[in-house]
């Protein structure tokens, strides 16, 4: 790897695009997906708002929360979000210019103002995910209405509504975890997968990716190509590793971790890569507290040369 690739990267991320680092190992090809920082549109700054506001920010949206009320519409009871706006939902939403890759969520206070958002949204670009809080009776009469005042029936189908996965929620943070959940299966139905062995991971964590793309420090990559068992981090993981042995990202902590940052030194300014096994079935493993019991094969690579030949 080089930092050019990894500034190559972060430009495609800026740009909204969907940048892979592709890796030919032992004859075999892998591709780790980036997904950019989608934006998460919370329409009502209410009780729900709250506790999906903290839970998305952890997911890697990036959260806007719009709300009429200043009560409601605050930095201080939505430190996590990345905007707040307090305006009318249809003023408001105007201004966000949604764009097709937006995630909105309707949890207003009230009919009226569901109707009011899902109006103007409609009217627009609709975001890739637009769900809409509310029981069964109260979702299928909005529906129906703004099917009266035609509006496509085929974008009134791509509503979640009610909003989030059927798993029994009561509780505000119940209902947020049930949201977030539906948000990431659709998040992850759109990573494509084909003949080629696509990492799992596809998070984008901006700042190994800054300390990657720098050109001016010794420095190595390291990639979790494949996993067995159990293990704290899947395919795709990533960590970044200075001369003076700190971590940027992780591979699962702890062993397998101080392990890597041992050979990730050795290598520095080598133009070398190589393939370390981590192992945390045996005996060693589990004297160390290392319960996870899998196995993990992990890239290692030198981030100064853009010819790096595999080491044995």
């Amino acid at each position: 790897m080089t930092n050019l690739e990894f500034q190559e990267i972060l430009r495609k991320l800026e740009q909204g695009m969907t940048p892979e680092l592709t890796k030919v190992v032992e004859g075999q090809t892998y591709t780790r997906v980036y997904l950019p920082e989608n934006r998460l549109i919370l329409l009502g700054g209410g009780h729900i708002a709250v506790p999906l506001c903290a839970m998305a920010s952890m997911l890697d949206f990036a959260v806007t929360v719009l709300d009429d009320r200043i009560s409601f519409a605050n930095s201080e009871r939505s430190p996590q979000a990345a905007q707040v706006i307090c305006n009318s939902f249809a003023a408001g939403i105007e201004s966000l210019h949604i764009r097709a890759t937006d995630y909105v969520c309707v949890i207003t206070r009230g009919h009226r103002w569901d109707g009011e958002c899902l109006r103007q949204i409609l009217s627009g670009t609709l975001p890739t995910y637009l769900g809409m809080i509310g029981s069964k009776r109260r979702v299928e009469g909005l529906l129906s209405l703004l099917a009266e005042e035609g509006f496509d029936p085929e974008a009134l189908d791509r509503i979640h509504a009610p909003i989030g996965l059927k798993i029994n929620a009561q509780t505000p943070a119940e209902i947020a975890v049930s949201i977030c959940g539906e948000m990431i299966a659709h998040r992850r139905k759109y990573v494509r997968k084909d003949s080629r062995i696509c990492l799992d991971q596809t998070n984008t964590d901006y700042t190994l990716l800054r300390f990657l793309a720098q050109s001016t420090q010794p420095k190595a990559c390291a990639l979790v190509l494949s996993s067995t068992g159990s293990t704290p981090v899947k395919s795709g993981a990533m960590m970044g590793i200075d001369a003076l042995g700190n971590g940027y990202g992780t591979i699962g902590d702890g062993c397998s971790e101080a392990a890597i940052m041992v050979r990730a030194r050795k290598i520095m300014g080598t133009g070398t890569s190589c393939v370390v096994k981590i192992d945390m079935t045996n005996e060693v493993a589990e004297s160390e507290g290392m319960v996870c019991g899998g196995t993990m094969r992990v890239l290692l690579e030198d981030v100064t040369s853009s010819e790096i030949p595999l080491s044995r």
